[in-house]
């Protein structure tokens, strides 16, 4: 009989916890749903709870907590409140793998915790390395956790090198360039919520779909390639692939380039971190058929349009708690364009702005980077209330 690896799916009702349910429920027997947490989203939380019987919930805020407390209590699924509870249950033995799919910073100390407790982090919260990439490397090489990728592009990447013990000379992420990649700056004044939320390629959370369209979702993916490939900055590159089949490649120093290639969907990546070492079935995905593409196309990044991209860069140059400083702005100026309160070529003139006002801290602990998060965030919001 094969082993059942029991997983913590850490933002199960969101897009990312959404489909590797969708993987769960097509391998029952090698996964388990152990633990599912939610902030707010009690009903499907609920629905999920009684179709997979986890052995607990967590839910961080209170009305949501006590409405999933009621319709679960009939049930033998613990239901657990707070941020505290969560890193509670990832010490339990029952747990195999953590997958982190919240958005924010929120999603860093839950990372940490995942790795001191020994477990698999599958690693779906980029904001974990964004922020505190030093501090979870550096629990990663302390103990016995290991971190596999669910980024499709970090995916990419560590399939890619696979095997290989060849010298990198490159890693190439490449990105979809959103929905506006070929406007115009004066295009950009005028765009709305609905536009950069349709996304073309991809079916993703608001958040993670507005950070695309800004470019600035790939400035925190080379941020992440930094820590877990241990490449330099110059040799992490950026390439724009509107048809977005190709989700990233490695140009070893044969002048050899390996690139993973397959139709747009997150159920795979998700799959492959689960499953690791092996490569499971999914008869569900689509197929690529080759002959139907008769081109595929490359574009050097159109900086001076899309400035997050050199923005994300430049503060992993600077390091300490300015990648944390930065995303702390961008979740400010995302959430206010979202709220129709910032325009969208507003939003890196606001993290700009953000960045000039924080305090550099060279090598900042957990508690630095939460007050380097505040700080950014309470920055942000006073600009914010200028535009």
């Amino acid at each position: 009989m094969a082993f059942q690896k029991h997983i913590a799916i850490l933002g199960s009702t969101g897009s990312i916890g959404i489909q590797a349910l969708d993987v769960i429920r097509r391998y029952p027997g090698l996964f388990k749903a152990q633990v599912l947490t939610a902030r707010r989203s009690s009903d499907l939380l609920i629905r999920q709870a009684l179709e997979f019987l986890p052995e607990a919930v967590v839910v961080t805020c209170r009305d949501a907590w006590q409405a999933a407390r009621d319709a679960l209590k009939e049930t033998p699924v613990k239901v657990l409140y707070g941020n505290d509870s969560i890193a509670e249950v990832l010490a339990w033995d029952s747990i195999d793998l953590v997958l982190n799919a919240l958005v924010g910073f929120v999603g860093l100390e839950p990372s940490l915790a995942a790795l001191k407790n020994h477990k698999t982090l599958a690693l779906a919260n980029k904001e974990s390395l964004v922020a505190g990439g030093h501090l979870v490397m550096r629990e990663a090489a302390a103990g016995k956790g290991s971190i596999l990728p669910v980024d499709s592009e970090h995916s990419a990447v560590f399939q890619c090198l696979r095997g290989e013990q060849s010298t990198i000379e490159k890693i190439i992420l490449t990105a979809s360039g959103g929905p506006f990649f070929k406007h115009s700056t004066q295009q950009l004044e005028s765009i709305t919520k609905a536009e950069a939320l349709d996304h073309p390629t991809w079916n993703m959370g608001e958040k993670v779909t507005v950070d695309s369209a800004t470019l600035m979702n790939k400035g925190l993916e080379v941020i992440e390639a930094f820590w877990l490939f241990g490449q330099p900055l110059s040799r992490i590159e950026v390439m724009i692939h509107p048809q977005s089949l190709i989700h990233s490649m490695v140009q070893f120093s044969d002048g050899t380039i390996k690139a993973q290639m397959g139709c747009p969907d997150m159920h795979l990546p998700i799959l492959y971190a689960l499953s690791f070492p092996r490569r499971l079935d999914y008869p569900e995905a689509r197929r690529m058929d080759l002959s139907h593409f008769r081109s595929m196309e490359f574009h050097k990044p159109p900086e001076e349009r899309f400035p997050c991209l050199g923005m994300a860069y430049e503060a992993l140059k600077k390091g300490g708690n300015i990648p944390c400083a930065l995303n702390a702005a961008n979740e400010v100026a995302v959430d206010a364009f979202l709220n129709e309160s910032l325009k969208f070529n507003a939003i890196p003139k606001l993290i700009s702005q953000t960045l000039e006002k924080v305090s550099f801290m060279a090598d900042p602990t957990l508690s630095e980077l939460k007050d380097t998060h505040q700080e950014a965030q309470r920055v942000a919001q006073i600009l914010l209330a200028s535009y």
